[in-house]
């Protein structure tokens, strides 16, 4: 059978950098092909040129054995080509129905908008989707799970012929996650062709029929699924042995450096109680919604709260203020890199110092040369790839934009270090990386909370679990007695596993 869209030996750069050379890829009707690799590898390249964000310098693309050159993401849209990208983009004063039909909405009498008829299409893609969410509530406020969801609806709102999913469960839970399957197995089976681009080498393995690899923006493979494990697929990806993904050195945890009494947000969390020493990874596990989020933000003082208090070293914190919070030696990595953690336009440079302007400063002046040094110091140290430190953020992967949020964090020389979804996005050879750096900072002496969706992640890195449901801390485990069952159980509001 004949590919629905076909990429033919596509190369593309960007000034000096060789982003793709020479790649192929087939897509066919009725088959979920996964494309992986590292952070880096091109990925996200190949989705854009599927997706007509880019055009190709050489090679081509064909849509039912044709040559086609998609002038725009509309234009690839009319021709039946839907993406959903990894970091949603939205009109975040506008309706959740209103982004899900931008450009194209409903018109009914006098060639006015039919926001009834909108309504009541976007209420019926939810439901699909199994999700609960306000068609008429503004954008701005979602979580990053709930900005995924609706850029899956506008996707399957298009009923394209060929839908590309860039990382679009980096941020759902688990049974958003399957429900997400149930209807990509139903697009394939009313013969849809699905690319679909993950880190999670289990949900590859789960959903995918045919799994292709890239790396340095070439081609490496194309198996059946089937035929390959797991090791395989990372050796390929990386060009290498990931020795361990969760490289946890043993610390011996020093005084506490983090106190949170007590802590309520009325209708958000309640008597949140809980200490970090010196040393030590806290993990905090919980479903998609428990409140994890909103308590690291109560903390650092982004987020006010109505009751309790934060101590850092004994002293008290005041509340809502982030600037105290760092004074007092807190850092945190924000869940969302790219709307709170980078100035996206900004560049490298200036994102990796923006947390010691003032340091860098003389007479009120910020000297340029300081300023590069302190920036180069810092990416090398977390290993940034990059072409030009003048070169703006966001034009790095997700993975080395995740090392940037870090490394602006990590020149503070912080006592405790929040780190909200971590490795969201990125590919396991950065993950390992990331893993390790944290290791590495609580053998100096940093006291780490860890917020993390990822139950491997949990139980691989932290010393102690607390685990949250609806606002609360329902369990406290031990590294011995976290597991995959007892941590579950605690997340979903049960007491304790079953005998």
């Amino acid at each position: 059978m004949s590919p629905l869209l076909q990429l033919r030996d596509v190369s593309k750069s960007f000034q000096a950098v060789r982003a793709l050379r020479g790649v192929s890829l087939s897509l066919h009707a009725g088959e979920v092909h996964a494309l992986v690799g590292e952070n880096g590898a091109g990925k996200s390249t190949v989705v854009r040129i599927i997706g007509g964000e880019h055009r190709p310098d050489a090679g081509e693309v064909l849509l039912d054995g044709e040559p086609v050159r998609f002038s725009s993401p509309r234009d690839a849209r009319q021709h039946g080509v839907a993406v959903i990208h990894q970091e949603p983009v939205q009109f975040p004063d506008l309706s959740v129905a209103e982004n899900i039909f931008m450009g194209r909405q409903p018109l009914g009498r006098f060639g006015r908008i039919d926001r009834a008829v909108m309504r009541a299409e976007v209420a019926r893609l939810f439901e699909r989707l199994g999700v609960r969410l306000d068609p008429d509530r503004p954008a701005r406020g979602l979580s990053i799970a709930d900005q995924q969801l609706v850029e899956i609806a506008k996707a399957l709102s298009l009923r394209a012929r060929v839908l590309v999913m860039d990382e679009p469960t980096a941020a759902l839970s688990s049974v958003e996650v399957e429900r997400l399957f149930a209807v990509v197995r139903a697009l394939c089976e009313e013969g849809a062709a699905v690319l679909f681009g993950s880190h999670r080498l289990d949900e590859v393995f789960s959903l995918c029929q045919r799994l292709t690899v890239m790396r340095d923006g070439t081609w490496v493979s194309t198996d059946p699924v089937a035929d390959l494990s797991v090791d395989q697929v990372v050796r390929r990806m990386v060009g290498r042995d990931v020795s361990t993904l969760f490289p946890k050195q043993d610390v011996e945890p020093g005084d506490v450096v983090l106190e949170v009494d007590g802590l309520t947000r009325d209708g958000v969390f309640s008597d949140i109680a809980f200490s970090v020493r010196a040393g030590e990874i806290v993990g905090l596990a919980g479903l998609v919604g428990a409140g994890r989020s909103e308590v690291v933000r109560a903390v650092f003082g982004i987020d006010r709260y109505d009751a309790g208090e934060v101590r850092v070293a004994g002293k008290r914190l005041v509340a809502g203020s982030p600037s105290a919070a760092v004074a007092a030696g807190i850092a945190l990595v924000p869940e969302d890199r790219r709307q709170q953690g980078l100035v996206m336009e900004m560049s490298i440079e200036r994102n990796a110092t923006l947390t010691r302007l003032k340091p860098l400063s003389r007479l009120g002046l910020l000297g340029g040369g300081r300023e590069r040094r302190s920036a180069r110091e810092w990416t090398k140290r977390l290993q940034v790839k990059y072409g030009r430190l003048a070169d703006a953020v966001g034009t790095l992967s997700g993975g080395n934009q995740q090392k940037v949020v870090l490394a602006k964090w990590l020149a503070t020389g912080p006592r405790v270090l929040i780190v909200d979804e971590p490795t969201r996005g990125i590919d396991i050879g950065t993950k390992a990386e990331v893993h390790r750096l944290l290791s590495r900072l609580a053998a100096d002496g940093v006291a780490v909370v860890m917020v993390s969706s990822e139950l491997p992640e949990v139980l691989g890195m932290a010393d102690r679990v607390l685990v949250m449901h609806e606002g609360r801390i329902t369990a406290e485990l031990s590294r011995d007695e976290a597991t995959e069952e007892t941590v579950m159980f605690a997340a979903t509001g049960q007491k304790e596993a079953a005998a």
